[in-house]
């Protein structure tokens, strides 16, 4: 069930690092196995990418309306990772849990801004 037309106002990030001779394979496996599962549950999805002098970071943030429709994907405990099957095969390191964050303003475009009530900074 896609959130298009709710309000983001969590975040939710995943990072994950993998060495740079596997950093184009393991973009294209995580566009293909891990982003259309999330793009299901959550407002918006970004995959960003860093490439540095033998690895390569990878931070995936969902934006989500609340608590209650993540755990719609992540299960009972939101922090809690859905790794992917190949994920072991492609990461220096297996992350344990990913980081959430209220989102307090925004510039982007809807639905990812932040409604701004009149108690808003």
């Amino acid at each position: 069930m896609t959130q298009e037309n709710q309000t983001a106002r969590i975040v939710r990030v995943w990072r994950g690092s993998t060495t740079a001779s596997r950093a184009d394979d393991y973009e294209a496996y995580l566009y293909a196995e891990g982003l259309p599962d999330l793009k299901k549950y959550a407002v918006g999805v970004q995959m960003l990418r860093q490439d540095r002098s033998g690895e390569s970071d990878f931070m995936v943030m969902s934006f989500w309306k609340d608590i209650p429709s993540m755990s719609n994907f992540a299960g009972s405990d939101p922090k809690k990772i859905r790794h992917l099957e190949r994920d072991e095969e492609f990461l220096t390191v297996l992350p344990e849990a990913v980081e959430i964050f209220d989102v307090r303003a925004s510039t982007l475009p809807a639905p990812l801004t932040l409604a701004y009530s009149a108690k808003a900074h």
